[in-house]
């Protein structure tokens, strides 16, 4: 795939993995750096709010429709901008219409539910989007690196662990069912993957600890999963196979531009929601006649008052 330097002309699809056609995604191959898709910080700007706006525009529309719902699901390795894109890309949409979930290590108390339940319970209800910051994907991803979680901190029977390749595989297939079941009731599932390279993410890293304002945001624990990479990759290699579906698809960002990821991510969103049959409810007869009647009513009030 060429670096793109127009954002108006780069073929999203380049991203996208979907389960057609055989394609399938090599982290190795996948690109986590393009050449920049905006002139300069100003453009840049312009470029996010035009797009933010759409979506904005797009996701009204969605919610007095009515009849859909998006699950819009981040999941990305350690300092790779799951926080900024959601907050950068969202930032212009109404609150009334949108619910973000972040979630971290599981609670003692999601820990005695089933692996989806803590996700399941924060599906978004018709006309919404529902941002999930992490997802029930970590349950093939973190926890498919470091198998003693399954076996030592999630309750289940030990029969059911006694086969590990048993285990990925039915999880891989509860969760194409569970999206697909999803897509049947009105709601898409979109999902990111948002590609850091190895160097970048140690040089974000490396700044949390320089800069005291962001101390905060670093934890130990992502130098020690820094050197289960290779592991991480391979496993979000599978489950992204795995789970790539037409209705509920897979892109894959470069990620070592953080103005370029924004970009990328809010030309998605807008182009799936434009793929949805959006309409503002029609106002039948009696309706528009009821409208044109409290019009005159509120142009009296108006005139009375002055």
């Amino acid at each position: 795939m060429s670096s793109p330097t127009d954002l108006s002309t780069l073929n999203i699809d380049d991203f996208r993995y979907d389960g057609r056609s055989g394609r399938k995604l090599s982290l190795k191959k996948a690109v986590t750096k393009l050449d920049d898709l905006y002139k300069d910080s100003d453009d840049y700007d312009k470029l996010l709010r035009e797009l933010t706006a759409q979506i904005d525009e797009l996701q009204q529309m969605m919610y007095a429709h009515n009849r859909y719902g998006l699950v819009v699901i981040f999941q990305a390795m350690d300092a790779a901008g799951k926080d900024g894109t959601i907050q950068h890309v969202f930032s212009g949409v109404n609150p009334l219409g949108m619910r973000v979930h972040s979630y971290k290590r599981p609670s003692d108390k999601e820990l005695d539910h089933d692996f989806m339940w803590r996700n399941l319970i924060d599906l978004p209800e018709r006309g919404t989007i529902g941002v999930f910051n992490r997802s029930y994907y970590e349950e093939v991803l973190v926890v498919r690196v470091h198998p003693e979680i399954l076996t030592e901190k999630q309750h289940l029977p030990q029969e059911l662990t006694a086969d590990l390749d048993k285990v990925w595989k039915h999880r891989f297939d509860d969760i194409r069912n569970l999206e697909a079941y999803l897509f049947r009731n009105g709601f898409r599932v979109i999902k990111f993957f948002l590609n850091i390279s190895f160097q970048e993410q140690g040089e974000r890293l490396l700044k949390r600890i320089a800069n005291p304002a962001k101390n905060w945001k670093f934890d130990e624990q992502d130098v020690v999963e820094r050197g289960f990479w290779k592991q991480y990759m391979a496993a979000y290699e599978e489950a992204i196979n795995e789970t790539a579906d037409d209705n509920a698809p897979w892109y894959v960002i470069p990620a070592d531009d953080k103005k370029n990821m924004r970009l990328i991510v809010a030309r998605v969103l807008a182009n799936e929601l434009k793929k949805l049959k959006l309409s503002f409810p029609e106002v039948n007869k009696r309706q528009h006649k009821t409208l044109q009647q409290l019009k005159e009513v509120i142009e009296g009030q108006n005139k009375n008052k002055q």
